[in-house]
């Protein structure tokens, strides 16, 4: 099984999520690192690799419109 690599654009801002399988029918989407950029942000996990991009893309799209209290 290979990465997958996916480009989408939430809140304005374009990001590359890549999707890899960890075992059997189970797979972690996180976004992908830049050249000497670095994140902290956790994984998401899916049945497949559209379900864990998916994880990802819904909580990115919420964090987005998150605003300070």
């Amino acid at each position: 099984m290979e990465t997958v690599r996916i480009q989408e654009t939430i809140n304005g801002r374009l990001y590359v999520i890549e999707v890899r399988p960890v075992a059997r029918d189970r797979w972690r989407a996180h976004i992908a690192n830049s050249p000497g950029a670095r994140t902290a942000l956790m994984p998401f996990y899916g049945g497949t690799p559209d379900e864990a991009a998916t994880r990802l893309s819904v909580w990115l799209h919420r964090a987005g419109h998150l605003r300070p209290a």
